[in-house]
């Protein structure tokens, strides 16, 4: 079938699912956005190239599909290269397709010209420069197979405004075989067999798990395994909401930030089984005490991770889902009544606090949130104090979702990317949890979330600092803050009524009541403001 190539993307779009896009126009991408026009693919105008790529990862955490970012040549790619890094982070599988200038001008440092391709390099699964129009199909077939399929994550598309124009023989692969791109599915039996060992042999076993799990789609077996040998469960960030929060065998976040009954765990265990965690150092800071003390075994889809940052004796390469399968079926039932004892006598119990006039305890406001709204929240955090609070304070329950930003750490990425998921599932509801500094690199996709009738929920915990940074000077430094003041903020709640968006500040226990009630009301958009202390630890009240 003869086509333009611009009408060609459209037809790649369509034949992998997409219905929705977030993006930005511009001169270069001008050719496929009037191909877009005639087609049933809902296109989202956000506000800031990177905040396109924010919306399409929450999309994409909440299908499980790739999802697409669309922004112009020049500027407009380069803006959209930290939320290609912030998925790149967090294994989210995206599809990035930019505009280019003309081949001819390519290299030339023509008007709006970057070499994009050049500058994502890092932070991409893969890229593709197309110079030729009839390897249009070829290549999306690919970019959506790569981007979806091992370990997810962004796959770039650049291409020439001439490439767009022209006509070409238009068929869509039915199959993909890239040589040398093979990823390891299912676990090496004999590994299966040494990890089931292991455990059995265990007298203080614990299971680390990390995003890979959601990714794969394998939180019920994980909690099945757990169950079925007795064996209490820790989570990084990026894990966090796998495992419903009240269920008995989980302790909380591990880490720097995290709880100190996961991190008595991680370190007093003698097995430790990590499942789709990378090991960050906010994860374990030191990895060598856990190595000296404990059989590690090491589950990941992407071998490179493996060993990485944590020495494993027992590697298990394969997808999450299929392993914990494997293991279910080949491990024994198993009890640990006395280490899971051990571990509940260090869970930390909240302490009377004094709390400053006109202030919230921000873990106790979240903590009550998590009784109000609904079991299958989706909760999307900033990065910063607001992101903890959120962690470690929010009740999760068993079909609730945390979306966060956890290898990056990308300020302004709770709103577009809340928008997104309420995209992905428009009949849930989304709530939106940043910092009042995160919330001034993102508060413009308000417009966004009016324009396109997604009615998502926003908490703006205010203290008028950037409150990690400031923390970080006042613990490291001798106090001497710099540059984390932000007086001339203006007022969060005229601001959202700028947008006819509905606002409420909380300025105490007794404004609960009221931020609730706004909160609690299904398909309706809000703003609440917490006004927390400027002072404010990270870890509060434990």
């Amino acid at each position: 079938m003869k086509m333009k190539a611009n009408q060609a993307m459209v037809e790649c779009l369509k034949a992998e699912g997409v219905s929705v896009v977030f993006g930005y126009p511009g001169a270069a991408i001008c050719p496929l956005y009037d191909a877009l026009l005639d087609s049933d693919i809902k296109h989202i105008l956000v506000r800031h190239e990177a905040n396109g790529g924010h919306a399409a990862n929450g999309y994409a955490r909440i299908t499980h599909k790739p999802a697409v970012a669309i922004a112009t040549s020049g500027p407009g790619a380069t803006n959209l290269i930290t939320a290609i890094a912030t998925a790149y982070a967090d294994s989210v599988p995206m599809v990035c397709i930019t505009g280019q200038v003309i081949r001819e001008q390519i290299g030339s440092d023509a008007f709006q010209e970057a070499d994009i391709t050049g500058a994502a390099e890092p932070f991409v699964k893969h890229s593709f420069l197309v110079k030729n129009s009839q390897d249009i199909p070829k290549v999306f077939k690919e970019a959506f197979y790569i981007a979806g399929s091992g370990r997810p994550g962004p796959v770039l598309i650049d291409v020439p405004m001439d490439v767009q124009l022209e006509e070409i023989d238009f068929e869509y692969p039915q199959t993909v075989d890239i040589r040398g791109y093979k990823p390891t599915i299912k676990g090496n039996f004999n590994q299966i067999r040494r990890v089931s060992s292991a455990l059995e042999e265990a007298q203080r076993p614990v299971i680390c798990v990390g995003g890979g799990v959601e990714s794969a789609g394998a939180n019920g077996l994980i909690i099945k395994l757990a169950e079925k040998i007795g064996c209490p469960i820790v989570s990084t960030m990026m894990g966090m909401s796998i495992v419903p929060c009240q269920h008995e065998l989980f302790f909380g976040m591990l880490g720097m930030h995290g709880v100190k009954a996961a991190n008595f765990a991680i370190h007093h265990a003698d097995t430790v089984m990590l499942v789709g965690a990378r090991v960050g150092d906010r994860s374990v800071k030191t990895p060598v005490k856990v190595e000296n003390n404990a059989t590690v075994i090491h589950i990941d889809i992407d071998p490179a991770e493996i060993g990485k940052n944590m020495t494993a004796d027992i590697p298990l390469v394969g997808d999450a889902k299929n392993v914990l399968e494997q293991l279910i079926q080949e491990v024994k039932p198993l009890k640990h009544n006395e280490w899971i004892e051990i571990l509940k006598l260090k869970q930390q119990k909240d302490k009377p606090t004094e709390i400053q006039e006109g202030t919230v305890n921000p873990r106790r406001f979240i903590k009550e949130l998590s009784e109000v709204l609904p079991d299958d929240v989706i909760i999307t955090a900033d990065v910063g104090q607001n992101q903890i609070w959120t962690a470690t304070g929010y009740n999760f329950k068993q079909k609730s979702r945390l979306l966060t930003s956890g290898g990056m750490g990308t300020m302004g990425y709770s709103v577009p990317c809340a928008i997104g998921a309420k995209f992905a599932a428009p009949d849930k509801t989304v709530c939106a949890i940043c910092g009042d500094g995160s919330f001034q690199m993102q508060f413009m996709e308000l417009a966004t979330a009016i324009q396109f009738n997604a009615p998502i929920k926003i908490i703006v915990m205010t203290n008028n600092r950037l409150g990690m940074v400031r923390e970080l000077q006042t613990n490291g430094y001798g106090d001497r803050q710099i540059g984390v003041s932000l007086d001339g903020s203006p007022d969060f709640i005229k601001l959202a009524q700028a947008y006819g968006i509905e606002a409420f500040r909380v300025q105490g226990e007794q404004d609960y009541a009221k931020a609730f009630e706004l909160l609690a009301k299904p398909n309706q958009m809000c703003l609440i403001e917490c006004m927390v202390a400027e002072y404010t630890p990270t870890i509060y009240a434990e």
